[in-house]
């Protein structure tokens, strides 16, 4: 298994397992998670309100808790979101605008 594969799934299931379901992130395991391995999502005052945001999103079954499955869209979203940002910043450093 590739590296990063491997490393996203083991994110999941280092917070995953920390209460509840342990397969599914509930709410504070996703906060931790965003808090520990994306600590630029949440910004300071406004995190529960980001953090109900996230789950709402990808909550697609809509029982409160995130599976791997719901997961994986977060983490597809952050590609594309990564990849566009590069590739906007490889423009400039090639300097094609």
């Amino acid at each position: 298994m590739p590296l990063a594969m491997e490393t996203m799934v083991a994110v999941f299931h280092k917070y995953s397992g920390n209460e509840g379901d342990r397969f599914k992130l509930s709410k504070a395991e996703m906060k931790d998670l965003l808090t520990n391995e994306l600590p630029g999502v949440l910004s300071g005052a406004k995190d529960a309100e980001t953090v109900d945001s996230i789950m709402r999103d990808l909550d697609i079954d809509k029982d409160g808790e995130v599976d791997f499955n719901e997961y994986s869209v977060l983490l597809a979203a952050l590609s594309v979101a990564c990849n566009e940002f590069f590739m906007e910043d490889l423009k400039h450093m090639c300097g094609k605008a």
